[in-house]
């Protein structure tokens, strides 16, 4: 019987933008179901979410707003071990422990989205944009009152379903989220197609939320 792989141990967020910030936007990308080894080198959902730290960072020239990256451990979510909100819980410690209790929004896209939905109940999350996210229809949402979900997919998406995201959507504002589904018109999974669009729109949510005051 081979020995069970120990845990890597947790990494901080890579902090691209803002030295020193009273707020920041914290970016989860996608991976995959199962699987315990390392993000690759050439990590294209991590590159994937590079255009929209850009976007948040122009958008929020003026104000202090830094942009962050959570940095996975494993590049799967892993069932039951739920890797991914793992992940995002160091990247909230992290922050919380370089910057002190400073508000977060989160930017997450398939499994990311999913990571920000999970951990989203965090006292320093003011609410997460998620990205074409991957929602189980047995995903939590009592954990989400009081918060400010906006989950944008677009329902041509072959990867994850539209549907579920809009009965997760559904499912949170009956659990007291203050939740929205944003159908967009294109872009499919990987956001590419209409790109600006999604950039755009993501950014306005992120800093609409951190600018929101916590229920």
């Amino acid at each position: 019987m081979s020995a069970r792989p120990r845990p890597l141990p947790a990494r901080e967020p890579l902090v691209r933008y803002g030295a020193e910030a009273p707020a920041g936007a914290v970016l989860l990308h996608g991976g995959r179901a199962d699987g315990l080894g390392a993000p690759p080198w050439l990590n294209l959902p991590a590159l994937r979410m590079r255009p929209f730290a850009e976007a948040v960072r122009r958008a929020a020239r003026g104000r202090s707003v830094l942009v962050a990256e959570a940095r996975y451990r494993h590049r799967c979510w892993n069932g039951e071990r739920a890797d991914a909100a793992r992940d995002a819980e160091a990247a909230l410690a992290g922050l919380r422990a370089r910057f002190g209790p400073v508000p977060v929004v989160f930017v997450g896209h398939s499994m990311g989205g999913r990571a920000a939905l999970a951990v989203a109940g965090e006292p320093a999350v003011r609410g997460v944009v998620a990205l074409a996210p991957w929602c189980p229809p047995d995903e939590p949402v009592a954990h989400l009152a009081g918060r400010r979900l906006h989950l944008l997919h677009d329902e041509a998406d072959r990867v994850t379903a539209a549907r579920d995201s809009w009965a997760f959507v559904t499912r949170a504002r009956e659990a007291g989220a203050d939740a929205t589904g944003i159908p967009m018109p294109a872009g499919g999974h990987a956001m590419l197609r209409g790109a600006r669009l999604w950039h755009r729109r993501a950014t306005e949510l992120a800093l609409e939320a951190l600018a929101t005051t916590p229920v």
